[in-house]
């Protein structure tokens, strides 16, 4: 059992891809035409980090309700975690393709750590690998 993937709500499909292809270094995983349950139309977009089995399902808002989620689905927490091999050479080129840090890097017992902030406005930990024990 394992978690396939998880919506993440967007305020605009492409500049979610862009985001997370372009920026973050995710794969493309679809981009397909859908339905919303009144039948309107939307897209089925998945992404998700090299190598990983869990996505991210980019759901563009639709409607007020929504909206007002976007950027703010953890409560101002931290609710994301993208681990990463080489914490360093990540944290630069995220700075380099404009990403938003809202500290400064800093070691805890569960590795490296940075928050960032994604397209959304959601807040993220940069993780670095896990210290050897």
């Amino acid at each position: 059992m394992h978690l396939e993937q998880f919506a993440l709500i967007v305020d605009d499909y492409d500049a979610g891809i862009e985001f997370f292809v372009e920026v973050l270094g995710f794969e493309l995983v679809e981009d397909s035409p859908s339905l919303t349950n009144d039948g309107r139309p939307k897209r089925w977009v998945v992404v998700r980090p090299p190598g990983a089995t869990t996505a991210l399902l980019l759901a563009q808002a639709d409607g007020e309700r929504q909206a007002r989620a976007v950027g703010d689905q953890f409560a101002g927490r931290v609710g994301l975690f993208l681990r990463v091999d080489d914490f360093q050479a990540s944290y630069q080129r995220m700075r380099d393709k404009g990403v938003q840090f809202v500290t400064e890097p800093r070691h805890e017992p569960y590795g490296q750590v940075a928050v960032f902030i994604d397209i959304a406005g959601n807040r993220w930990d940069l993780l670095g690998p896990k210290p050897e024990s």
